[in-house]
């Protein structure tokens, strides 16, 4: 059974900017960034979250294209940001670190601390850099927000242990 890949690779030619090798796709975020926002009442971060569960069991992954590459992106932040949080967490104490780790320093591709350097192509230009910095932090920011809302769905004190059991695992035997 093949994993699971973008539904936006057919919107890559048309609508998608791709900066290196990986698509800027537009978000339905109220967090300031250079984002386009989304029209449709599905974006790139409800796939991530719909997909991650499924797609943390395959080691191998077929990259189909640049829409792709933003899948992985988010699935491995998305583990990262599980990790951070333990059973004990409550909603507030989760928003705290999520929000500290969206906003951290990171490395985007192209640069040596970056671990996916193998698949992504760096950015063109400086500008294309800062651009692409200011989208990812704003793409993490959303995405830890929209998580929050999943894990403490249903109690404000526990976070769900069916989402946290698959923060253990490693896609593609990789991680941010």
């Amino acid at each position: 059974m093949p994993a699971y890949h973008s539904t936006f690779l057919a919107e890559e030619d048309t609508n998608a900017r791709i900066i290196g090798n990986m698509a800027i796709l537009p978000l339905k975020t109220t967090f300031k960034g250079p984002a386009l926002p989304c029209m449709e009442s599905y974006d790139i971060i409800d796939e991530i979250i719909d997909l991650f569960r499924a797609n943390t069991f395959f080691k191998n992954f077929e990259i189909k294209g640049a829409s792709d590459r933003t899948l992985i992106y988010g699935i491995l932040f998305l583990s990262q940001c599980l990790n951070s949080i333990n059973y004990n967490t409550n909603k507030n104490e989760a928003i705290k670190i999520l929000t500290n780790l969206s906003l951290d320093d990171f490395a985007i591709p192209g640069d040596i601390g970056f671990p996916l350097n193998s698949l992504y192509l760096p950015p063109n230009n400086r500008n294309d850099s800062v651009f692409l910095r200011q989208y990812l932090s704003q793409f993490r920011q959303e995405l830890s927000s929209r998580l929050i809302g999943r894990l403490y769905q249903s109690n404000n004190n526990v976070p769900s242990k069916f989402w946290l059991a698959f923060g253990r695992k490693k896609f593609m035997n990789k991680a941010l």
